[in-house]
């Protein structure tokens, strides 16, 4: 054979010439790490089925909050996890509710370190776990559900809260709630629209996380995992009504939906990395199948190089550590 003039490997041959010419990179800025506080502990409760995350009280989700600032990651997604859940989801819109008091809390404790973001979705506040309003016959009300979404985001902009997350898959919300913000003083609070959330499988350690009382599925209103172009319509129509940021929900599996999303607008995008996912890593880490930290940041390099700037995750603080002493 004739000897190769072009090789290469050579821009393989060692780390230091490996981190030269990569490509794509993850910064720890933009990571987002989802935190679960729980209403009435007192102290911090594991979540088995997510090793490595918490339930938070109060007191420890002010320390997480610290860590996660000292870690250079972008943001911290707040759920709340209530004592008490009604039909209408009342708990999140009352100024006192687990997650509006939590805001408070982490906006009191880093300021503007990072980005406080917020839940902006009944499900983890109503008795039957759907993300809306029901109708008699137990159909979710949209147009209903939208008012309520409305008063939701005005109360957690009222507790200071930088950036909502709109999350529902309810026609209209980015539209109803970004005027419901501007209406109440709030138009510096960000959105980052849930534009492409699918009714996918991989969502179950997190209805652990916020104890859903979900019982039946939402594919009425999250979307078919077979569709695409119908992910490109929703993307368009949250920019249209004054998404800041639009996000594909869950990530891996919808790394093709995620570059689409990426080529179609020009507005920042994001993925969740969601608990299906992350605890699927951990589970073949834990059984010695899998090297976890190549792992972990070889899924965060997939969906960076897809074309999110933004990724949503739980190991969010462990990465950003890991990432920092790489680069």
């Amino acid at each position: 054979m004739p000897y190769p003039e072009i090789r290469p490997r050579r821009l393989r041959r060692n780390a230091a010439v490996r981190r030269l010419v990569s490509e794509t990179r993850v910064d720890p800025a933009e990571l987002v790490v989802p935190m679960f506080v729980k209403e009435g502990l007192t102290e911090p409760r594991a979540i088995a089925s997510l090793p490595g995350v918490l339930q938070h009280s109060r007191d420890s989700l002010r320390k997480a909050a610290v860590e996660a600032v000292q870690a250079g990651v972008g943001g911290i997604m707040l759920f709340g996890v209530p004592e008490r859940r009604d039909p209408t989801g009342s708990g999140g819109i009352d100024p006192a509710g687990i997650l509006n008091v939590a805001i408070r809390d982490v906006v009191a404790e880093v300021g503007d370190a990072t980005v406080v973001m917020s839940d902006l979705c009944l499900d983890e506040f109503t008795s039957h776990g759907h993300c809306g309003l029901l109708t008699p016959d137990g159909g979710v009300d949209n147009d209903a559900t939208l008012a309520a979404y409305a008063e939701m985001a005005v109360a957690q902009a009222d507790a200071g809260v930088g950036m909502v997350g709109p999350s529902g898959m309810m026609d209209g919300q980015v539209g109803v709630v970004r005027r419901a913000l501007d209406a109440a003083g709030h138009a510096d609070v960000a959105m980052l629209a849930y534009a492409a959330k699918y009714a996918s499988a991989f969502y179950g350690p997190f209805r652990d996380a916020v104890e859903s009382a979900l019982d039946g599925d939402r594919r009425t209103y999250q979307q078919d995992p077979a569709n695409l172009r119908e992910s490109l319509r929703e993307v368009e129509l949250d920019v249209a009504e004054g998404a800041d940021l639009v996000m594909v929900k869950p990530a891996l599996p919808y790394l093709d939906v995620v570059a689409a999303v990426r080529a179609a607008v020009d507005v920042p995008v994001a993925a969740y990395q969601v608990s299906g996912e992350y605890a699927m890593v951990e589970a073949a880490a834990a059984n010695g199948w899998i090297d976890r930290e190549r792992v972990m940041l070889e899924t965060l390099t997939s969906i960076r190089r897809a074309g999110a700037q933004i990724i949503l995750t739980y190991w969010a603080v462990e990465a950003a550590e890991l990432l920092r002493q790489r680069y």
